[in-house]
C-alpha cells in the first residue's frame, strides 16, 4: 500500500514543481528525504525511568523503536559525565516518513493550541527544516492520563532541495500551514 503523502507527491507535487522551477529532469525535483525526531531528557540523570517512559513516547509517535541518546563528553555544570544516556531520537525513512509527516501535518499541527502556522524563517540555507513542539501531548497515539511530565521534541525535515525556496515550496504543497 502506497501512503497518501507518498500518492500526493508524485501526481500533484511533482508536476507543480517542474512547472515552478523549470527543472530539465524528473530526477531534478527535491523529495522528502528522511524525518528526525529527537527528544533531550536531561532529568534522565536523576531518574533513568523518564528516560524509559521518553523512548516509549516517542516510539509510538513514530511508529519505529527509538535510539537512546549518550552525552558525547562530560559537561560538570550539568552534572554529565561521557557515555550517560540524556535523550532518545529515531530516523525515518520511506513509507513511515510519508505517513509520519501525513499525521504531522493534518492532525497534530492543528491540536495545537493558538496554532497559526510555523514559522517561513527556520531552514538552514541548504533546503532542510527545523521546528521544535513544545508536547508531546499533540499526537493522538500519546493518552494524556498516562503522561508522567510534558516533554518537547525537535522535528527535522531533510529535503533534497539545493535551495530554501525550493524546500519552502515542496513542503507547503505536501501540506505543511506555513504562518502568513
Amino acid at each position: 500500500m502506497i501512503p497518501r503523502l507518498k500518492e500526493k507527491y508524485e501526481k500533484e507535487v511533482v508536476p507543480a514543481l517542474l512547472e515552478r522551477f523549470n527543472y530539465k529532469s524528473v530526477m531534478e525535483v527535491p523529495k522528502l528525504e528522511k524525518i528526525i525526531l529527537n527528544m533531550g531528557v536531561g532529568d534522565a540523570k536523576d531518574n533513568p525511568k523518564l528516560l524509559d517512559a521518553a523512548v516509549n513516547d516517542m516510539t509510538l509517535i513514530a511508529g519505529q523503536k527509538a535510539v537512546v541518546t549518550r552525552a558525547k563528553k562530560a559537561v560538570s555544570n550539568f552534572k554529565i559525565r561521557a557515555g550517560m544516556a540524556i535523550g532518545c531520537k529515531v530516523t525515518l525513512r520511506g513509507a513511515k516518513m510519508y505517513e509520519f509527516a501525513d499525521k504531522f501535518f493534518n492532525i497534530a499541527l492543528p491540536r495545537v493550541r493558538d496554532f497559526k502556522g510555523v514559522s517561513n524563517k527556520a531552514f538552514d540555507g541548504r533546503g532542510n527544516y527545523s521546528l521544535g513542539v513544545k508536547e508531546q501531548l499533540i499526537f493522538p497515539e500519546i493518552e494524556y492520563d498516562k503522561v508522567e511530565k510534558v516533554r518537547g521534541m525537535d522535528i527535522i525535515f531533510v529535503t533534497t532541495a539545493k535551495t530554501d525556496e525550493e524546500a519552502k515550496e515542496l513542503l507547503r504543497l505536501l501540506g505543511m500551514p506555513f504562518a502568513q
